[in-house]
Parts: structure tokens; sequence; C-alpha cells
């Protein structure tokens, strides 16, 4: 006897959309921010100047005070002839890891790259890549900034989000002093403060010795030992050097409390 039962219609499923970062059940805008100050080196994407060709490259990053990801980058690059013709471009964030390479978190970031001669830009970048001193000053290298039009988060299994602008960098509003000041901040920390910086890295989850801070802004500092990085959260943002004084002192203390073994009841 015939079956007259019809099977249920199978809907084909498309491609998951990623949940915008504010929606998502996890820190996606924290884990970007993090990826974005963290990662050195990353895979930038241009257009091919004579057939529109994606062209994928290795370079090195550093970031603005805000976020914006920095790039040196040589005229004589195939990138760089590229982004001359058309700026649109994107860069891959990945920290990379043990185990399989796609359960680590990686971030895209795409945008527009244009030069920048700002004096900031040049000191923030080699204070990240201090072996770039050795050409950064050659007449065929620039600075460049990629100024972000979205962001595309993968956390690893099931954590997918997407951000806006706003939600990959910081505003910096109110916070001017801080951006003026961190030059001084840097060298004073440097000059005086290395076992400070070696707790900030401790308390990140990085341990050793060595570290120094290559730049801080109102959520965080950058810290470098070697080829490895850390980036170090404050309690809370500053906006003002006092505030950021009163921060590093706080978290230094409440690092060496951590530290000192506890007596037995």
């Amino acid at each position: 006897m015939a079956n007259d039962a019809t099977p249920p219609t199978q809907e084909r499923r498309g491609p998951a959309e990623p949940l915008p970062a504010s929606e998502a059940p996890f820190d996606a805008i924290g884990l970007a921010r993090h990826l974005l100050r963290s990662v050195r080196s990353g895979a930038l994407a241009t257009i091919d100047a004579a057939d529109g060709t994606p062209f994928a490259s290795l370079v090195t990053i550093a970031t603005d005070s805000d976020g914006t990801p920095l790039m040196l980058l040589s005229r004589l690059s195939a990138h760089t002839r590229n982004l001359d013709k058309d700026p649109r471009a994107s860069l891959l964030f990945s920290v990379g890891g043990k185990g399989d390479p796609l359960a680590h978190p990686r971030l895209t970031v795409t945008g527009r790259a244009a030069r920048t001669d700002k004096p900031r830009i040049r000191e923030r970048f080699l204070a990240r890549h201090p072996k770039a001193k050795l050409y950064a000053d050659f007449p065929d290298f620039g600075f460049f900034t990629l100024a972000p039009s979205a962001g595309h988060l993968n956390g690893g299994f099931a954590k997918a989000a997407t951000l806006t602008p706003q939600e990959l960098l910081l505003d910096l509003t109110g916070a001017e002093a801080v951006v003026a000041g961190e030059r001084g901040a840097v060298e004073h920390m440097n000059a005086d403060h290395a076992d400070a910086l070696a707790l900030y890295a401790a308390g990140a989850g990085e341990a050793g010795t060595g570290w120094r801070l290559t730049g801080l802004d109102p959520e965080g500092l950058d810290l470098m030992a070697g080829e490895r990085t850390a980036r170090v959260p404050y309690p809370e943002p500053v906006r003002d050097m006092g505030s950021l004084r009163k921060v590093l002192v706080a978290m230094a203390a409440a690092a060496r409390a951590a530290d000192t073994p506890q007596p037995e009841a």
C-alpha cells in the first residue's frame, strides 16, 4: 500500500550569520581589542592593481592610541602599489598556538589604508618593532594607517561576531592628556619600574622578566619581551595622567600582594 504521507520539506540552510558584537554571548569587543593590541604581524589583503585579484602578503602591525592598525610598507612591494591604486584592504590578526589553528581566536579588520607622516605613528610603530629603525627612514618606506570599516571576529568554535568601527576603536574624547603624556610615561616606566612591568605581565598570564612597555592608552598597557607580547588592561579606563598613576600603583600593589605567600592559619 502506497504511503500517502508527504515528507516534510527540508529547507536548505545557508551560511550562519555572525551576531553583532553587542548581542554575542561572550565579550566580543574585549577579545577583538585584545587581538588588535597583542598581534605584531598579520596577513594584509589588497586588490591587485592589474586585474583585481585578491592579493595577500605578510606585514608587521602596531596600533595607534585608539587601536587603529599601523603598518610600515615599502613602495617597492606589490601590496603598496595595490594600495596606491585602491586603498581598500583587510588585515588578519591571529595569535596562533598549539593544536588546531582554527581553534584559536582571530580577527579580520576591513577598511581603507592611507599614508601618514605623523610623528606619533612613527613612535608607536617603532616602539613595537624596534628592529624596523634600521630601515624606517629609507626613502622607499612609509607609514600607513588602516581606518576600519568593520571587524569580523572568530573567537573559536561557535564564537563569531561582527564589529563596527566604534566597537573596534577607543573613543579618545576627554583622554587627550593620556595620549599626549604617553611617551614620557613609557620612558619613565622602562627606566625606573622594570619590576612593576614584570608584575603586570605576570598578572596577564605572562611569566618571565625583561618586559618593556611599548605603549599605553586609556584602556591598558602594551608590553613586550623579545618576541613575546602582553596586553594588560586596567581595572577601569583612565582619562588623565593622575588617574593613570593611581591605577598603575594599585595594580602593582595588588600583584605584589597576590605574589606574597600567605601565612598558614
